[in-house]
């Protein structure tokens, strides 16, 4: 505790971090605001005119992009419509329920496993593997937690302003893998780029491993996670996983469509248009520069 004490008062941008985390710039403009934090998380000046890396040019999307219909898209329970309105509802994972606080959940008419989620965030979630050893009360403490939490001004992503927070219940999809993620990012409209996450919730910590729309293997990470221990397979449902991420991602400058493949079958996860906020640096660091030219700032 007197360790990260003397390091607030001595480091002016771990100190930006810290009161930032407890809501003491809420009113700062957001290309200030932007400026601050990239600083701090990057180590580096934020360009914006113009932006060069993909770090940057994310930051550049939040100010500049603001499209009405990502409200609908970055929404956990809204997006589901959405998604299945333009690739169907058979990928869609089933909704249980939708409320506006924790203590409407009717327990007694979820299934054995679920999963709660926020709505308006990213990573508010409480998985009930066995609704028999269910700890209502951590439960709720962790999701309460989350709804109390403003995304949009945390990271300024524009996409989660003004969005209702509330939970969803969704039924809880059993994988051996453990829920292997694939996360296509699409450059104007294009995947690119496919990020597979494995291992999120085991003892041994999430992996991640970046590869091309061809699948090769890129030797690229980000610093909190290191690459898989073995190779990973080329999954058979790839061009499934690409032909759906280019529907989802037309007219879009940038967007991270992620699925789960269970079995043989593909499901739909999430939309993400800012992965990390665009505030975590690459390993090596020139591939966010290689990133930043796949995405061209255009027609905003």
């Amino acid at each position: 505790m007197i360790t990260k004490l003397i390091k607030y008062l001595d480091n002016r941008e771990y100190r930006f971090l810290v009161s930032a985390s407890l809501g003491f710039y809420r009113g700062m403009a957001d290309e200030d605001y932007l400026r601050r934090i990239f600083c701090a998380r990057m180590g580096s000046e934020l360009r914006l005119d113009p932006p060069v890396t993909f770090s940057e040019k994310l930051q550049w999307l939040k100010l500049h992009d603001h499209n009405p219909a990502y409200h609908r898209m970055a929404d956990k329970a809204e997006v589901k419509a959405y998604v299945a309105e333009r690739i169907g509802e058979r990928y869609i994972i089933p909704t249980i329920g939708v409320y506006d606080s924790f203590d409407e959940i009717d327990f007694d008419k979820l299934s054995p496993a679920f999963v709660l989620k926020c709505t308006h965030d990213s990573g508010g979630i409480y998985i009930c593997r066995d609704r028999a050893s269910f700890d209502k009360h951590k439960a709720k403490r962790v999701i309460n937690r989350f709804l109390k939490r403003d995304y949009a001004l945390q990271w300024r992503e524009w996409p989660y302003k003004g969005l209702p927070h509330r939970i969803i219940a969704e039924e809880y999809i059993p994988s051996a893998d453990g829920l292997t993620d694939y996360k296509i990012h699409c450059f104007n409209g294009e995947p690119r780029l496919v990020l597979v996450c494995r291992d999120r919730f085991s003892d041994t910590g999430l992996t991640e491993d970046f590869f091309t729309e061809g699948w090769e293997h890129l030797p690229v990470r980000r610093p909190e996670h290191p690459n898989a221990a073995e190779p990973i397979e080329r999954p058979a449902q790839l061009d499934e996983l690409l032909r759906l991420a280019r529907e989802l991602a037309q007219d879009i400058p940038f967007v991270r469509v992620d699925f789960y493949i269970v079995g043989e079958r593909v499901l739909f996860s999430e939309l993400t248009f800012f992965p990390a906020a665009g505030l975590t640096p690459f390993v090596p660091q020139e591939w966010d520069k290689t990133f930043g030219d796949w995405l061209e700032l255009k027609d905003l």
